[in-house]
Parts: C-alpha cells; sequence; structure tokens
C-alpha cells in the first residue's frame, strides 16, 4: 500500500469515528418514534485548556412544572445528572476538579444534591444507563459551590463552563433555582 493510500485511509478512519461519536451522543437520548421533539435532548458542554478538549455529553431533561428537591431530583439521593444515558465527562488532560485529580480519560458524572450544597460524583464506570451507579467505582467526591441564583428558573437542564481562562475554568450545573459549580485546573 502506498504511503498516500494509508494516508487516505487514515483521514477517512478518523473522520467515520468523529461522525459515529456524535451519532452515539444523539442516540442516548434519541426519543421514542412517537415522540417529536425529544423530552431530553442531546447536549454537550465543551472547553479547551492548555489545548486539550474537555467534553461532556448528556440529555437535557425540562421542569415541566415540577420542582428541583421533590419528586423530579430528590434531594440526598445520588442523580444522574441529566436523563436518559449516563453523563459522560471526556478528557485528554490531568484536570483537578475541585481537591479531586482525574486523570485523562472516560468518566461518568453524578451528583448528590441537597438543599444547602451539592456534590459532584466521578465515577470510573463508563457506558451504563444513567440510573446504574456504583458507588464502589467513585474516583471521588467534590463539594459544589452555589453560583449566582437565576432570576427566574432555568426550565431545561445546562451543563456548561464558565469563567475560562487559559487552564481553568468553572462548570455549572443549572437548573431551577439552582446554579452550583466546581473549579476545574487542567494540569499538564
Amino acid at each position: 500500500m502506498s504511503r498516500r493510500n494509508f494516508c487516505c485511509r487514515k483521514s477517512l478512519l478518523v473522520v467515520a469515528v468523529v461522525l459515529f461519536s456524535f451519532g452515539y451522543v444523539r442516540a442516548q437520548c434519541k426519543p421514542p418514534a412517537n415522540q417529536n421533539p425529544p423530552l431530553s435532548p442531546a447536549e454537550q458542554a465543551s472547553v479547551t485548556l492548555n489545548g486539550k478538549p474537555v467534553t461532556i455529553d448528556y440529555c437535557a431533561p425540562s421542569l415541566k412544572g415540577r420542582k428541583l428537591g421533590g419528586e423530579l431530583v430528590p434531594y440526598g439521593q445520588v442523580w444522574r445528572t441529566g436523563a436518559n444515558s449516563a453523563t459522560t465527562l471526556k478528557t485528554q488532560s490531568t484536570l483537578r476538579v475541585g481537591n479531586l485529580i482525574v486523570p485523562p480519560g472516560t468518566y461518568t458524572l453524578y451528583t448528590l444534591p441537597e438543599e444547602k450544597g451539592w456534590k459532584l460524583i466521578v465515577n470510573k464506570q463508563t457506558g451504563q444507563w444513567g440510573t446504574v451507579y456504583k458507588a464502589d467505582q467513585d474516583l471521588g467526591r467534590v463539594d459544589m459551590l452555589e453560583g449566582t441564583i437565576p432570576s427566574s428558573p432555568v426550565e431545561q437542564f445546562v451543563i456548561d463552563f464558565e469563567h475560562t481562562q487559559r487552564n481553568k475554568t468553572e462548570l455549572h450545573l443549572k437548573w431551577d433555582k439552582s446554579d452550583v459549580y466546581v473549579p476545574i485546573t487542567a494540569t499538564d
């Protein structure tokens, strides 16, 4: 095989992997055939720290007249941090999330919501449905900080990165009248 053919095949493989990954994320939140648009659409939060990507793929549920902390997401119980499939964190850098060191790789994010103070849980198990939580797979738990309380309720759950500068950012979770966050620093 010539070098040119090898490069073309390699490029096609990269394109196929990217397209498959995008389709896989969308399939995680795919609604039943009779449901259009999806109740909890696929969303992605991404940031580049020190030239390397950090992405979070999740399905974004809506309040629909419900309240956070009640039947929707009970306080004191581990939550999948979204809907449907487990919320996935992918990083090519070593991250310091709060005081937790997270090596490069793929992880699942869970949270432990409380009326006063949330915890972010970074879990090593991946590929599972969002409600399948195994505490023995936790890489660690981090206390989250209170952000600015939204002036009106946030209807659809949002994960985003804010206040990004060079190798630092904040990971925010916003829903209803809550905005909780944790600082993140890329260490390599």
